[in-house]
């Protein structure tokens, strides 16, 4: 039984004749009883009697009636749904977000967004940039922003911008020249992303520096978030990395001293999403907002 017989069958039952309902549907009568016959010739049970000159419901019809109605109803709510999606009159959107997306000037996102579009439900997620990857791979997310390096098999990426890794200590003398990997070892070592360890970029990128020179790098303290990292460094229990945008805000420490590292790194942000995958108008006009606010704050654009 496919949908267009289910709908000639309930335009028929509704309308009341073959007739109406192929005006309805910008088919021939013909065409209609022939779909409403297929049924009946499948079940072995007719669906209308004639009485006069319009249709009545046979028992078989009756049952089927309320069932018609629900396929329908689902069809008219995704095909709903879908073109409230398209044009930013509802729906529900999933975007990934860096997960320090205050010091990114992306915490307004959200507010940006909805109030262009007050009737789309949003929901964005901070995660890892493993995390962002695997949802977007998986199709839990639509897109996302995250940080360079990931495993790209299924994705498309799109650098945008790079942002310096600096050092940071609560001891200046350690912050009076550019830090190098020989000298990272003299002081406690505190790193942040804790859960996802050495495949979090950044530190997978200073890891893979050191291993080249033969230095090991072990962390004494791991924490969460940067946050908490760089309230540790500020009471003296070691050193650690830290984004710029994080060292460029009003709020960090100022007993906290940041230099560069002898052999730089960076975080290289990028927007993600399936490879191959068309996003939906709404999804893409997010995406593009969240790049927008991203590239107009923050400085270091690449090509």
């Amino acid at each position: 039984m496919t949908i267009t017989q289910i709908r000639a069958f309930y335009l028929a039952a509704t309308l009341g004749s073959f007739t109406a309902a192929a005006e309805y549907m910008g088919l021939t009568q013909p065409t209609i009883s022939e779909l409403v016959r297929k049924v009946e010739d499948q079940y072995g049970m007719a669906l209308f009697v004639r009485r006069g000159r319009r249709l009545v419901l046979t028992t078989a019809g009756q049952a089927l009636m309320p069932w018609a109605k629900r396929l329908l109803d689902a069809e008219l709510g995704a095909d709903s749904a879908l073109t409230a999606l398209s044009t930013g009159e509802g729906g529900t959107v999933s975007f990934g977000i860096l997960k320090n997306a205050n010091y990114y000037h992306l915490s307004e996102l959200a507010a940006v967004f909805r109030e262009a579009h007050p009737n789309v439900r949003i929901r964005l997620l901070g995660q890892n940039s493993f995390e962002v990857a695997d949802a977007v791979r998986n199709g839990t997310l639509e897109a996302g922003l995250l940080c360079l390096p990931v495993p790209t098999e299924g994705l498309h990426i799109q650098p945008l911008m790079r942002h310096e890794i600096l050092w940071a200590s609560s001891k200046p003398e350690r912050c009076m020249r550019p830090m190098s990997l020989i000298d990272m070892p003299k002081e406690p070592l505190i790193l942040y992303d804790a859960r996802h360890g050495e495949e979090d970029p950044t530190r997978l990128q200073l890891t893979q520096q050191a291993q080249q020179l033969g230095v090991t790098l072990e962390p004494d303290i791991e924490v969460e978030s940067v946050d908490a990292a760089m309230s540790l460094v500020s009471r003296g229990l070691g050193d650690s990395i830290v984004p710029q945008a994080v060292a460029q805000s009003d709020h960090f420490p100022s007993n906290i001293h940041v230099t560069t590292l002898e052999n730089p790194i960076y975080d290289t942000f990028a927007l993600v999403r399936r490879e191959n995958w068309e996003l939906s108008p709404i999804a893409a006009h997010l995406a593009d907002l969240a790049v927008s606010m991203l590239l107009n704050k923050v400085s270091g654009e690449i090509a």
